[in-house]
């Protein structure tokens, strides 16, 4: 096919050019190829290039880019700008093997919601994993300083849109992506793990009660940060043993640990687990809890407090042999029966901590010997001023006698010497070794890791909102970049900062030129590779998109 122009003569001798769209056709009666006329574009000095410019761009759409551009030349062509695309493809991907963007999309229907708004959370979750900020930042990092499939820019607008709407679809849409985790990784949800973490507001004062609560939302409690000056909330979290976020909670900032995983059972409950066993910090354990925890067939691995608790003494009285199960790991076990109820627990003791422990209580105990040295001379005003004033770690084995004498005191030092090393756990299933017990727990060291990674990696404070239907979404951002990463971190085997490191250096390129705006990806390397098959993805397009310049 090919566009031919034929010459036609007037009858006051002047010649007119028509253009005409025509192919070859065989005829074999005369031996030769014939055109046929297609198409006519009509005179050419008249003809409507606008009309022509519109087809050609709707016909460069069925080539491939690379086609369109090797058809139009590139020798004039000139660099414009390059991106960074890697990670935000990868995290895509995953995006899209979880079903986020269909289920988001299904949820759509029918609402009066931009059908961009999927990607506008996307957008949301890979700044929180790539370069987290505020959200005032992300829409400069869409629109200005990243590539991301299906959007060109973002305004703060649709950032919160799109936070509401998440807000509303959160339990839909956590359930959804737990199954499709579960899938992915093939999941083997037998423990179950769960923590709490608060993070702090830099704010004076605290959140008016809403209608029918006792405190705001942002309120005062106890901070596990260490800012008790601040207003705060606290956040939950539930992670797989090989540390898979699957659900994220948030409450005010008074709340205490013991009635959460109550909830948290129960907001789990049509997930249908199956036989769960729960493993908690000692901040959950109550009676109440572990009852609440045995419903449906589940059960729990909860630590005990072992200091000042009068039941953990006894079971630490107990006589018995410790045994090794792997390297400084000596475990024992006491049962306990009352008649109505039979707990398992189980001592852990570590060597080496234990080592340490002692080593920092010596340290602390010079640093007590040295301050109240020569004291015996000093007034009795002089000495309680001093020992007020001792840190709280050191004045913990401070003894002060009858006669109001500074001493250290020796039994505070033997009590605790006892428990170097030592951490109690507690379960009344009868099914589990100890060592599945004591390596079980230990495990929670992954929910651990992932509050660290929230708050450090994910920057999920500062938190730049106020009211509460923002931070909640904001929490829930935070925990899907999480997730996220850690499917990554999992398929490939390696670290998100090696990751980021090998794809921060896949760019789109921009280029100008006679074929118009052309997108064109740098070439992977030999890592890139490795990691885009590991997270079972394909290498993107070598050319992204191909704009076709408009004639004037």
């Amino acid at each position: 096919m090919y566009l031919r122009t034929v010459k036609r003569k007037r009858s006051d001798g002047t010649q007119v050019a028509y253009l005409q769209l025509a192919h070859n056709d065989w005829d074999s009666a005369a031996g030769h190829s014939v055109p046929r006329v297609v198409h006519s574009f009509g005179r050419a000095d008249t003809v409507d290039r606008d009309a022509i410019a519109r087809l050609i761009g709707s016909l460069s759409r069925l080539l491939l880019p690379g086609d369109h551009l090797a058809m139009s030349g590139t020798d004039d062509l000139e660099f414009v700008e390059s991106r960074p695309m890697g990670a935000n493809y990868v995290l895509d991907g995953v995006w899209s093997q979880l079903g986020i963007d269909k289920t988001l999309r299904g949820l759509l229907k029918g609402r009066r919601l931009d059908p961009k708004m999927e990607r506008v959370l996307f957008a949301l979750v890979a700044n929180r994993a790539v370069d987290p900020g505020s959200k005032l930042a992300a829409t400069g990092w869409v629109t200005e300083r990243t590539h991301i499939d299906g959007l060109a820019d973002l305004d703060s607008d649709s950032c919160y849109r799109a936070m509401d709407w998440l807000l509303e679809c959160e339990t839909e849409l956590a359930e959804s992506i737990y199954w499709a985790t579960a899938d992915l990784l093939n999941l083997e949800v037998d423990l179950l793990f769960f923590d709490t973490t608060s993070t702090y507001f830099e704010t004076p004062t605290a959140d008016q009660p809403a209608d029918g609560a006792t405190v705001g939302f942002r309120t005062w409690g106890k901070s596990k940060d260490h800012r008790n000056d601040l207003p705060q909330i606290v956040i939950g979290m539930a992670v797989t043993r090989t540390g898979i976020p699957i659900r994220v909670w948030s409450w005010s900032g008074n709340t205490g640990d013991q009635p959460l995983i109550r909830q948290v059972k129960d907001d789990l409950a049509d997930w249908r687990l199956g036989h769960v066993i729960w493993v908690a910090d000692r901040g959950f354990s109550s009676a109440e809890n572990r009852r609440y925890l045995q419903r449906a067939g589940g059960n729990y691995i909860i630590g005990e407090k072992i200091g000042g608790n009068t039941e953990a003494a006894l079971v630490l009285a107990r006589p018995g042999r410790y045994h090794e199960i792997r390297h400084n790991m000596r475990v024992k076990e006491v049962v306990s029966d009352d008649g109505a109820a039979r707990d398992r627990f189980v001592i852990c003791h570590n060597p080496e901590q234990a080592e340490r422990n002692e080593l920092i209580r010596t340290q602390l105990v010079d640093r007590l010997q040295e301050a109240i040295d020569g004291t015996d001379q000093a007034t009795h005003d002089e000495r309680t001023k001093l020992a007020t004033g001792l840190p709280g770690a050191v004045r913990r084995y401070l003894h002060t006698t009858k006669t109001g004498l500074l001493r250290v005191g020796k039994t505070a030092i033997r009590n605790e010497a006892k428990l170097d090393g030592k951490y109690l756990l507690r379960t009344a299933d009868p099914s589990l070794s100890i060592e599945d017990i004591a390596l079980g727990y230990k495990q929670l060291l992954e929910a651990e890791r992932g509050w660290r990674d929230m708050k450090s990696t994910l920057d999920l404070r500062p938190v730049y909102h106020r009211l509460e239907d923002r931070i909640r979404p904001h929490v829930i951002l935070c925990w899907l970049a999480l997730l996220h990463i850690r499917i990554i971190e999992t398929r490939t085997n390696q670290t998100w900062t090696n990751i980021r490191h090998q794809l921060d250096q896949m760019h789109l390129g921009t280029f100008t030129g006679a074929a118009g705006t052309i997108r064109r990806r740098t070439t992977t390397s030999t890592a890139q590779q490795k990691i885009l098959a590991a997270v079972g993805l394909k290498e993107p397009a070598d050319y992204t998109s191909i704009t076709p310049h408009t004639p004037t």
